[in-house]
């Protein structure tokens, strides 16, 4: 690294006549964590040297040049072998003066026509596009494991909660198939945020454009890009791709760590619905029985740091004035580590979730207590032609007189419950049964076995469309 006493030339320090303050140069720095950019900054480069040969802007040979450097800096950056240096700043500068240093006074002519600020913005956009393709990926293999796990257990009956107190039984499949709806939206999201990512800024120059005769869209093409930014100003200061990320992924983490939280509770003794695979919990350093769910615990711990990442970055930009400032260097720390925070989640969610082993008779006699099939009662006897407000009071107070007996609704005497209603008949045991609760609920997106069967093939059949 350069001492203060200027033995290093900087790239952009004709102007200065004092080194930069050793501190100063470390808290300027980015590259210990933008060199991640690096294959990408080369590609950017490559495609900008393409066109400047092409517009003549450079000589072809000189364009040839410029090129085959570039590939040989991939090769040493691939191969782990590049050495990166804190004194030049940033991976641009790390680059471009090995470039030099390489192919000599010509490498100098790469920056032609363009400036870090345009340079760094192209490089985040290509990075973050292929994050965000590999993201849906990943977001797919845990809908197809969820699927997966669905149909698996087709017809598992276990309580289903609203103010996690037992309301009605449901199909262990339909709760498993409303996450693959959550993550199936998280998909659309992260999709849908491509078009508003898929622009190239590449060309706007520092803020103003450029005086050379640059073809942007020739750029945009080599690179991938499905347009080109139509402001210069806003193409070089403008992150709301990365606070989209974020966005996103904060909502994809929200719906990880309600899963997450759910694992927890049905793992617990006092559920016992599911057994986690020792492969994805940990023991106990002073208590042998113990096996605690960390993944699960760690996945819904991380959601809060994602959320901190998506608070930050939007208080970073909320006071910029045009057009770049170095504020932005702060983009891309949180949304790297957001990208590997999703990546680890959500690859150890869709392995998780085939070794779930659920306890069907315990999840069955959950579902069947707390009065779970009063609400049929009540329906029962609105289809017998009471009004459901007079209905809903006679099952009251049957459920009522069944907690006193220490009694489920259905194991209540006709007699009994005909003292409460005469319209009561012998039918309502079949009604009353676990099995007919459930499948009473044939709605569209209902829990019955024939709906649960339909949102599985939907979702099967929009899983293998994406393929």
């Amino acid at each position: 690294m350069a001492s203060k006493t200027g033995e290093q030339k900087r790239m952009w320090g004709g102007r200065f006549s004092e080194s930069t303050d050793e501190l100063v140069q470390r808290f300027n720095a980015s590259v210990d964590f933008d060199r991640r950019l690096a294959l990408h900054d080369l590609a950017g480069s490559v495609a900008h040297a393409t066109m400047l040969g092409e517009t003549g802007i450079l000589t072809q040979d000189e364009a040839a040049q410029i090129i085959a450097g570039l590939k040989n800096l991939k090769q040493e950056v691939e191969a782990g072998t590049f050495e990166w240096r804190v004194d030049l700043e940033d991976v641009h500068m790390n680059l471009e003066h090995a470039l030099t240093e390489r192919i000599g006074p010509i490498g100098g002519k790469l920056h032609t026509a363009r400036s870090r600020n345009d340079q760094v913005a192209t490089d985040f956009r290509l990075w973050l596009r292929d994050e965000t393709h590999a993201l849906i990926g990943l977001l797919r293999e845990v809908q197809g494991a969820l699927v997966a796990a669905a149909e698996r257990h087709l017809g598992l009956i276990m309580p289903g909660y609203t103010h996690l107190q037992v309301a009605q039984p449901v199909l262990f499949s339909h709760h498993l198939l409303a996450y693959y709806e959550m993550f199936a939206r998280d998909e659309g999201r992260l999709t849908d945020s491509l078009k508003r990512l898929n622009i190239s800024p590449l060309g706007a120059g520092a803020l103003a454009g450029t005086g050379f005769p640059i073809d942007r869209a020739r750029t945009a093409q080599l690179l991938g890009f499905e347009g080109v930014a139509r402001n210069s100003l806003d193409a070089v200061s403008d992150r709301d791709f990365a606070v989209e990320f974020l966005a996103a992924a904060s909502l994809i983490m929200m719906h990880l760590s309600r899963l997450s939280e759910e694992l927890i509770l049905w793992s617990s003794q006092e559920f016992g619905f599911v057994t986690l695979p020792d492969s994805h919990t940990t023991g106990s350093s002073i208590m042998p029985q113990k096996k605690n769910p960390d993944v699960s615990e760690l996945t819904r711990g991380k959601t809060g740091r994602v959320y901190g990442h998506l608070l930050g970055l939007l208080t970073t930009l909320k006071g910029l004035p045009l057009a770049y400032n170095k504020d932005l260097q702060e983009d891309k720390e949180g949304v790297f580590d957001t990208a590997d925070t999703l990546r680890v989640c959500l690859t150890l969610t869709a392995d998780l979730l085939p070794k779930l082993v659920p306890n069907a008779s315990r999840m069955r006699e959950a579902a069947g207590r707390a009065y779970s099939n009063a609400t049929d009662l009540a329906d029962y006897l609105a289809r017998q032609g009471l009004p459901f407000r007079e209905a809903h009071e006679v099952v009251g107070k049957l459920v009522a007189r069944a907690l006193r007996e220490g009694k489920d609704l259905q194991e209540l005497t006709l007699a009994e419950m005909r003292a409460a209603c005469a319209l009561i008949g012998e039918e309502v045991f079949e009604v009353l049964r676990l099995e007919s609760v459930v499948n009473a609920r044939s709605s569209y997106g209902g829990t019955a076995l024939d709906a649960v069967r339909a949102q599985l093939a939907a979702a099967k059949a929009r899983l293998e469309g994406q393929g």
